[in-house]
């Protein structure tokens, strides 16, 4: 690895500082914050400015916040995303930690695509593949991506009191229950399907979440049930919250500091 240039890693500091905050800061503020030398920050800042990558607040002197170059280098990167196989590739770190089949997957209407897949190298393991439709509410990763639906359009997917359709005796075939159950995954941020999809299968299920905090897609961990327990349970979802955190990270998303 080559050697860091202070004066770019001090730029970089001082641009990632508007990420946090109401977005504006003074050369003073950023001085303050980061140990730096008042020449040193009025220098860079000064840079940053010329370069469009910070301007100054109207009405506000000596103020400042994120230009538009910012804003054009995120654009790019977003173009050059692929969910697939960004998941693809979380999928396969996921599934190196546990051994077990991991899946990515989306949200079409009352269905799931799975748009990524790394197998179990178990001989026992769940039989599936990229580009499967199931029906969502079979599913953890269903589950997730339902409950992470606006009112309005869960609302549309559920409308009256027709059964929905039963893979295994456990499937959740009645929308108020199905609406209880989404409450549930709501509130944990994980979902679990207990043999819903498949009776020898248990999945425990996170949210993927774009730039702007829309959950996009979930990712999946699958069991077989003779390896499943309620420790194993309790390892898979801290894994599952940990990959599809890494998967948002990728695409854009960055926590907001409480």
């Amino acid at each position: 690895m080559g050697r860091l240039v202070p004066a770019v890693t001090r730029a970089l500091d001082i641009l990632e500082l508007f990420l946090d905050g109401d977005g504006t800061l003074s050369a003073p503020e950023i001085t303050r914050r980061l140990g730096l030398p008042r020449t040193t920050v009025h220098e860079l800042v000064t840079t940053l400015a010329a370069r469009s990558y910070l301007v100054q607040v109207p009405d506000q002197p000596g103020r400042y916040r994120l230009g538009v170059r910012p804003y054009q280098l995120g654009s790019r990167y977003a173009e050059q995303l692929d969910l697939a196989a960004e998941g693809q590739q979380v999928a396969r770190s996921v599934a190196e930690t546990c051994d077990e089949t991991v899946h990515v997957a989306i949200l079409e209407g009352m269905d799931v695509i799975y748009i990524a897949k790394v197998d179990s190298t178990h001989a026992v393991r769940m039989v599936s593949a990229a580009g499967r439709r199931l029906p969502a509410h079979c599913t953890s990763v269903g589950k997730m991506l339902l409950a992470s639906l606006p009112e309005d359009a869960l609302a549309a997917r559920l409308s009256g009191d027709q059964p929905l359709a039963a893979m295994t005796d456990n499937s959740i075939t009645a929308p108020a229950e199905l609406r209880r159950h989404l409450a549930t995954v709501r509130e944990r941020g994980i979902a679990v399907e207990q043999r819903e999809s498949n009776p020898d299968v248990n999945c425990v299920a996170a949210p993927v979440r774009d730039t702007t905090g829309k959950v996009v897609a979930a990712l999946s961990i699958s069991v077989p049930t003779i390896r499943w327990s309620d420790e194993r349970q309790a390892e898979l979802e801290e894994l599952a919250a940990k990959g599809a955190g890494e998967l948002s990270v990728r695409l854009g998303h960055r926590r907001r500091a409480i």
